[in-house]
């Protein structure tokens, strides 16, 4: 039988998409990987079956009762979500906790500060729980997606829950069915850049996701076996002919981005890498985020020339666009990319791969574990 819980400590990481931008929803495949910026949950049970939460980076406090299918109060509301799937799959709470949440993240910024949350904070309830099942990074991702994405019908995709779970870098399949492959690279060091500027999400997935589809569903009203896994470049001019110059570069775009990602996870399959064709093949999938899916902004793209100006290797916007973080692959030189990333008015972190989920400290009837 488990021994009661004091104090605990969970964290998550943030993360960046190496290549794939704007393909999860497409179910084509992902290069994602964890950074070592974390967000973490710290608490201990209490008696009442109440759950208090102190929010400092946000300055402000919750509380929430224990009670099954708790009505949300908000949009978003990812600390009910996530007591509620949790519901769903068993678990039951005898006691109420006493939590305080704290990040490195950057929020609202495309680094997957939401969803570390939510990774988090699940993990989390599973250790306090009265069965404290010992969840696998797997399933801890899919019900953080479930609690994310899927109680608010949100657009996004798996990626972001998937490569805080499990850490380290990932090719994330979702066709047939979701699978993720670990690439073993030595990286080495990143600088992520925050350009202060909120992300336009939901402007640019009904942009470009919207569009993307309604080319596809054109296509496949016309060829049922359509899809853009297996067209090769001799289909692709054959497509000019049938969509309109703006729909063409859309697709052609959104097909070259997913080739790109093909040759990523061939060139990152070992340790020992050619690390100037990491970098070329993201200065390639930029090209594309900022000229064909237009995501990229003008600071964002200042950013990134400050720093491949300074020795990095390449560079692109991270997450959704319209605002948000780029990164910089920048191994042999992280200090003197980031302070040029800072000269153009961007705010700069050295970071590197990081692990997934994980406890950082439990302590069971005042004894560590």
């Amino acid at each position: 039988m488990n021994s009661p819980i004091g104090q605990l400590q969970v964290s998550a990481p943030g993360r960046i998409c190496l290549f794939g931008e704007h393909q999860d929803y497409l179910n084509l495949p992902v290069i994602a990987c964890a950074i070592s910026l974390r967000l973490s949950v710290t608490g201990h049970p209490n008696d009442d079956k109440t759950i208090y939460l102190d929010l400092p980076d946000i300055g402000a406090v919750e509380q929430l009762p224990h009670g099954k299918n708790l009505p949300y109060q908000k949009e978003r509301d990812y600390f009910r979500s996530a007591l509620n799937v949790l519901h769903r799959k068993g678990l039951h709470f005898s006691q109420g906790c006493e939590c305080s949440v704290r990040g490195e993240i950057p929020i609202n910024a495309g680094t997957s500060s939401s969803s570390a949350l939510v990774v988090a904070w699940i993990k989390f309830l599973a250790q306090i729980s009265d069965e404290r099942p010992d969840f696998s990074p797997e399933e801890i991702a899919e019900f953080a997606h479930q609690a994310e994405v899927v109680e608010f019908s949100e657009p996004g995709g798996m990626m972001d829950q998937y490569t805080s779970a499990l850490g380290r870098i990932i090719f994330l399949e979702f066709a047939p069915s979701v699978r993720a492959q670990r690439l073993h690279a030595n990286l080495g060091n990143f600088v992520l850049g925050d350009s202060g500027e909120p992300k336009e999400t939901k402007l640019i997935l009904a942009r470009v996701k919207h569009g993307v589809i309604e080319i596809l569903n054109q296509l496949a009203r016309s060829d049922a076996g359509f899809s853009l896994r297996l067209i090769n470049n001799e289909r692709m001019a054959e497509l000019q002919n049938k969509l309109t110059s703006e729909k063409y570069d859309l697709l052609a775009g959104t097909w070259r981005n997913h080739q790109i990602t093909l040759a990523a996870k061939a060139a990152l399959r070992h340790g020992n890498i050619d690390r100037t064709r990491v970098g070329q093949l993201l200065n390639e999938h930029q090209a594309i985020l900022r000229d064909t899916l237009k995501i990229s902004t003008a600071k964002i793209d200042r950013m990134i020339d400050a720093a491949l100006s300074a020795g990095a290797l390449g560079a692109k916007i991270n997450g959704s666009g319209g605002g948000g973080c780029m990164f910089a692959y920048a191994p042999n030189n992280p200090h003197e990319v980031a302070a040029a990333i800072e000269r153009v008015g961007g705010k700069s972190f050295v970071v590197q791969v990081d692990e997934g989920v994980r406890i950082e400290t439990a302590v069971n009837n005042g004894m560590g574990q």
